[in-house]
């Protein structure tokens, strides 16, 4: 709870660290004392603890990384981080919660988007989409050949899951639909009318079902347990002719490692929507005629923006009211 409830919502001071979309600004404008920004340049360390220094609220995005020792430097203003995306392990929750400062997220909203980015991606490298559109592209389609692009049927196959919250089992879900095969690894088994509605295959052992898989779907959080949780030794488990597909976090993977099993023919060919670096991807990952590359866009549809920007409104507006955040993140969750 906060420590002093605000009645009047239009005194609380509240900071977006990076452009959203217009519909939510003008939004928050309304019900808050807005400080909003002109560019969408990603905001250095000084610059986020000036700006948490002087508000009430601050409202970050998956770039803005708050670590304890920012916090540290923010000042006693600052009482509330409502995060715009549902995770939020660029922010030291622990820390801000030890300093008083609540933080909030935005679950849920991104479920159904990011599962229809999955299918994408496994639709895109199992069928060899990108080197069709790059022929197209380039004018030297010479018309259909019996031998040309050939790629690999769906139905049938082996999915992996591993991560079965929310968008693992919307990813299910539209598995089933393509014939695929269900099988997952997570952190606790599924209840059995949920497993028999997804027509899902629990593995206790993440070790055993990488090694059947043909196709894997990465949808865990970034967390310490699961950073690099597919490492190199891992990695080789998987079948040759298998296809990885990250669209939660890229410190999952052990990108160098991912790297160079694909160049040697050691995988078959992999879908990534995240990157262990951030916006740093490695290099050789663009040569390779078996990978897509996507910038971050699993969640990027103008409904799922707005829905973000509404519950962060949410959020915001219950703790002015003196009332717990209805999406707070409790370190314990993490």
């Amino acid at each position: 709870m906060p420590a002093s409830p605000m009645s009047d919502r239009r005194k609380l001071r509240v900071a977006v660290t990076r452009r959203l979309p217009d519909a939510v600004e003008t939004r928050m404008s309304e019900l808050f004392d807005i400080v909003l920004r002109n560019d969408d340049r990603k905001l250095g360390q000084d610059e986020l603890v000036a700006l948490m220094e002087g508000v009430d609220v601050l409202v970050p995005t998956v770039t803005d990384q708050i670590t304890a020792a920012m916090l540290a430097r923010a000042g006693e203003r600052l009482k509330l981080i409502a995060n715009f995306g549902a995770g939020v392990d660029h922010i030291d929750v622990l820390s801000a919660r030890q300093r008083g400062v609540l933080v909030s997220n935005t679950p849920g909203v991104v479920t159904e988007d990011t599962a229809d980015m999955v299918l994408a991606l496994i639709l895109a490298v199992t069928r060899k989409i990108p080197e069709g559109l790059a022929e197209m592209q380039a004018g030297r389609w010479q018309g259909w050949s019996p031998t040309a692009h050939l790629g690999g049927r769906v139905g049938g196959r082996r999915l992996g899951i591993l991560g079965m919250g929310r968008i693992g089992q919307a990813v299910a879900r539209r598995a089933n639909v393509f014939g695929m095969q269900v099988h997952y690894h997570n952190r606790k088994r599924l209840r059995p009318e949920i497993e028999e509605a997804l027509q899902a295959t629990w593995w206790e052992s993440l070790d055993q079902m990488l090694a059947r898989m043909d196709i894997v779907s990465v949808n865990a959080p970034h967390t310490p347990s699961t950073f690099h949780l597919l490492n190199a030794r891992r990695l080789k488990l998987m079948k040759p002719s298998a296809v990885i597909v990250n669209t939660s976090r890229g410190e999952v993977i052990d990108e160098n490692a991912l790297t160079r099993m694909l160049r040697a023919g050691e995988i078959a060919g992999a879908g990534l929507d995240v990157f262990e670096h951030g916006h740093e991807i490695n290099p050789r990952l663009r040569e390779l005629p078996n990978v897509v590359l996507l910038p971050h866009m699993g969640s990027a549809t103008v409904e799922g923006r707005a829905e973000m920007g509404e519950k962060v409104i949410i959020n915001i507006k219950t703790f002015a009211d003196g009332h717990r955040p209805p999406d707070l993140v409790v370190p314990s969750m993490l």
